[in-house]
């Protein structure tokens, strides 16, 4: 039956109105009405009359006889399946390439051939207008596939079908159609990528020569990585690119290292050898393939740019998240109206991109206000097995790329085994991501020549796959050949490219072996000039926090005035109009005034304040309100951002629900920016568990390992309520069980001035350390919890306070104690009359001032009871701790006893144990 015999009887004018439409907005008109008049626009110039408008000649096309319509609907049929070939190829050609270098494909259906498309071989030779889709002149059908294979279907493969914008759709389209996708180098810049070829061939051959059997986590069987990057970097350079920030795990890092960033092979041979660092007085260092570096280059062009790698742990998709808060800083201090000019390489591994859940949150970040870095360029260096897992193991996704779809990134999948291809793509991905400031992913496929690392045996687990392997020639190789055919080089060229590089090697080898020490640049140090690193004495020297009352009180004024012409909900108007009285008629500020005066006086000195984390803007307790919404509008105003004596910018970011990606983050920015104080805070203070490995890699060790200071701040609420297990306890334990030397300060305050006053030494000191602050819940609105200003503005920063209201010779139970039990324990002392127990809060457990703890401790002449008394069970809080670091008397303690939650959760049960543990603390005859 002819498929358009309703055309017949259907109105004319009905055919005229809906082509007008369609021409007006083709998206308007159904989808199979759609296809029809875009067969009728190819078909049209054989039925078309002249002098007549569109929509009259549809109306003429509708209306013909039978046996017209019939002619006409066997050629548009023809054009309509062409199209829906064309189409496929667009999104399926992909799966269809013949882009692995080792394995066969796996086998997808249904294919392309033509059969699945209404069309047949007889059909080759047929002239299709459908051939304008792609840009070229109507043409044949077998003339039409010839460019359809070479576009999608041979060495690059391009999934991009997915992105929801037209116009990036189109792009790529056109970008990709270009020379139908095949690369086009000069002969010069062929050389130039077989140079960076060899030496990254060289590089891997000399080391597995030399250092037999030693970890390197080899790059053999992905080199083609190296020209790539070069091409990337020098390209990227001549768009503007001044700054790069590139974060990998262990594959191909020291190749990347010697012939991407130019690191002295000497200090690589020292590391293998084993050698000790130059300085160990406050620098563990760490393996040779964690480490990181910073390079000022000169591009071939005489751009000079700055390249950075991110140091980075054994969990290997920690450091995408480190670089994009690195790049973001560079890009908010030196670039803040022009992103493009950071750009954040993140180069991953298959297995570890597909299965580790940090990617997606970081993916989630792109396109965020408080996270965005005008896109990243991912780079996957696809061994085709993780450690000993196959990839069929290692994911359920078609590709390991395909995160990329969340945010409609293209990806295109590359053959490493065609060095001409790979940097073509990585070129496509460059120009994309300085087109749309957003993400692209590049899936270099290859293989891994030896085991996870080289002491490994692969052929326990894949030994099909390494008979193919060692028998597979390397790409340099493979791309010598070809240049060798196409008469660019002569036989001698690459032997005499490897003897060069080798010389250079077994020079640099032999310096190396009369050196005795290693020297670990560190990382960044252009950032960290006039800084200097702080062991455990300095960092309890006091510091000078003052801070002048005049320009206190202007801050004050500054964010305790909404603006008049707007209008908010009574509740901010209320709260605004408290704490405008706190300051000027009670002389009792809060918690949150507190903090907000801090970020004020460190803005009007010059230092930037950034503060992200869950619901921040407003605070999870509803305390901060840093951002205020007009009542009608939901526009937001910031009061500190209005300062008059402003001189840093104030930003708080509300982020995605992330704690991991997030920590990650703004532990990079705070690495990169030692003038902004850098604040996460948790919505509660165990919510920080998702990060921990961030805490474990990072925070508490970077220093040791890597030579690298950093001042984050991570504010967690912490205190029992009666709330239940989850969110009482923000797990102090954990953080106080990180601590030794001189790696990072723990505070627990009870009072706003010293709140004030810590935050301000985080920036006032002459060298950084990350800050973790036990943060207050029903302290936050507390009667007793206030600070007068002339603390604030006189006073100092007390790792210790003493009991304010004993009287020295009266007390015989002397108790320790830190953060909100305090305040627990002071109504207790009030309700029974107790004058002979005094109250001493520890504001700051690490370092511990153990100094002024002995002076408070002679203080007390007529104590015998010495106790420490905690809100946690005994196995939690910072009980464990103080048995290790405090020695100075014998304490008996005052807690519950261990439990594996941190609370109970019935509110009458946490009550009854809350008086328990108070109860202890008076009678020294209680137990837990």
């Amino acid at each position: 039956m002819d498929r358009f015999s309703f055309l017949n009887a259907a109105h004319t004018e009905f055919f005229a109105q809906l082509y007008d439409q369609y021409l007006e907005n083709p998206d308007s008109v159904e989808p199979s009405w759609r296809s029809f008049f875009q067969g009728f626009d190819f078909g049209m110039e054989t039925y078309s009359e002249e002098n007549q408008a569109p929509a009259q000649q549809m109306a003429n096309y509708a209306s013909s006889s039978t046996a017209d319509v019939s002619q006409i609907s066997e050629k548009l049929q023809k054009e309509f399946n062409v199209l829906k070939l064309i189409e496929a190829y667009r999104a399926q050609g992909h799966l269809f390439t013949k882009t692995n270098p080792v394995r066969e494909r796996r086998i997808f259906s249904p294919n392309l051939d033509l059969e699945n498309f209404g069309l047949s071989n007889g059909d080759l030779n047929t002239v299709f207008d459908a051939a304008k889709a792609i840009k070229i002149a109507p043409c044949t059908l077998k003339e039409i596939l010839g460019h359809l294979d070479k576009i999608y279907r041979e060495h690059i493969g391009v999934e991009y079908m997915y992105i929801r914008n037209p116009e990036i759709r189109q792009w790529i389209q056109d970008k990709i159609g270009y020379n139908d996708n095949q690369p086009k180098f000069s002969a010069e810049q062929k050389k130039n990528i077989l140079n960076k070829l060899n030496e990254a061939v060289s590089f891997e051959n000399f080391l597995h020569t030399k250092y037999v059997g030693q970890k390197r986590f080899s790059l053999e069987g992905g080199e083609t990585l190296i020209p790539a990057l070069d091409a990337l970097i020098e390209a990227a350079a001549e768009k503007g690119v001044e700054q790069f920030v590139m974060g990998m795990a262990h594959r191909g890092r020291l190749n990347v290292l010697a012939n991407i960033f130019g690191k002295n092979t000497q200090d690589i041979f020292s590391e293998f050898d084993g050698k000790d660092y130059d300085d160990d007085a406050l620098f563990d260092g760490d393996v040779k393939y964690h480490l990181g570096l910073t390079a000022d280059k000169k591009t071939k062009s005489g751009k000079n740019i700055n390249i950075n790698l991110a140091p980075n742990p054994s969990h290997l998709e920690t450091v995408g998240a480190v670089i994009e808060g690195i790049a973001r800083a560079k890009q908010d201090r030196h670039f803040p109206d022009d992103f493009s000019k950071v750009l954040p390489i993140a180069l991953h591994g298959d297995a570890a991109i597909a299965g580790q859940g940090i990617v997606y949150e970081i993916v989630q970040m792109a396109q965020l206000d408080g996270y965005k870095t005008g896109g990243t360029i991912h780079i996957v260096i696809n061994n085709q097995v993780g450690f000993t897992t196959n990839y069929l193991d290692a994911r359920s996704s078609t590709y390991c790329t395909d995160i990329a779809k969340v945010t409609n990134s293209p990806v295109l999948h590359v053959n490493a085994d065609d060095a001409e291809a790979v940097v073509h793509a990585m070129l496509f991905a460059l120009d994309y991501r300085m087109q749309f400031g957003s993400d692209v992913f590049i899936d270099l496929l290859g293989y891994r020549k030896y085991g996870h690392n080289e002491g490994d045996e692969p052929r326990f687990t894949q030994p099909k796959l390494y008979k193919l392997i060692a028998k597979h020639e390397n790409p340099r190789d493979i791309y010598a050949d070809k240049l060798k055919a196409e008469g660019i080089i002569d036989g001698d060229y690459v032997g005499k490219l490897e003897k060069e590089y080798k010389g250079l090697l077994d020079e640099n080898l032999e310096a190396s072996r009369k050196k005795d020490l290693t020297i670990i640049t560190p990382f960044m140090q252009n950032e960290w000039g006039g800084y200097t690193q702080a062991d455990a004495d300095e960092m309890l020297q006091k510091v000078n926090t003052t801070f002048s009352k005049e320009i206190l009180t202007e801050i004050a004024a500054t964010i305790t005035t909404l603006p008049s012409d707007k209008k908010f909900i009574s509740k901010i108007q209320k709260l605004i109009n408290d704490r405008k009285r706190m300051f000027f008629e009670s002389d009792k500020l809060d918690w949150a005034m507190a903090e907000l005066l801090a970020y004020g006086s460190l803005l009007t000195e010059g230092f930037d304040v950034r503060i992200s984390g869950q619901d921040v803007e407003r605070g999870t307790f509803s305390h901060r309100h840093a951002v205020v919404k007009v009542e009608d509008s939901e526009e937001e105003v910031i009061l500190l951002q209005q300062l008059k004596h402003q001189q840093g910018k104030f930003n708080i970011f509300n982020s995605l629900l992330s704690e991991y990606g997030v920590v990650g983050f703004d532990y990079g920015y705070a690495l990169a920016s030692p003038k902004t104080l850098t604040i996460w805070e948790a919505q509660f203070g165990d919510f920080s568990n998702g990060a921990q490995i961030m805490l474990d890699q990072y925070i508490s060790a970077a220093e040791d390992k890597w030579n690298n200071q950093n001042g984050l701040v991570m504010l967690l609420p912490h205190g029992y309520e009666g709330q239940g297990a989850e969110h009482s306890s923000a797990r102090m334990e954990r953080y106080l069980q990180l601590c030794a030397n001189h790696n990072m300060f723990v505070a627990d305050c009870t009072t706003p001035a010293n709140f004030f006053h810590l935050l301000r030494r985080q920036m006032k000191t002459t060298f950084r350390k990350p800050l973790i602050v036990f943060t207050p819940k029903s302290l936050l609105r507390h009667p007793s919890v206030v600070s007068s200003v002339d603390e604030f503005a006189n006073g100092s920063f007390q790792e210790v306070l003493d009991d304010p209201n004993a009287k020295a010779k009266d007390v015989k139970t002397l108790v320790f104690c830190t953060g909100k039990f305090y305040y627990d324990l002071v109504a207790e002392r009030e309700a029974n009359g107790r004058n002979d127990v005094a109250f001493v809060r520890i504001e700051q457990l690490f370092p511990l001032p153990v100094e002024q703890l002995k002076a408070i401790i002679a203080k007390y002449p007529n104590a015998d009871d010495y106790v420490w008394a905690q809100e946690e069970p005994k196995n939690m809080g910072a009980y464990s701790y103080m048995l290790m670091n405090f020695d100075l008397i014998k304490l008996r303690v005052a807690s519950l006893k261990a439990y594996s939650a941190p609370a109970a959760g019935s509110y009458a049960r946490s009550k009854k144990r809350h008086a328990a543990a108070i109860a202890m603390v008076f009678d020294k005859n209680l137990f837990s």
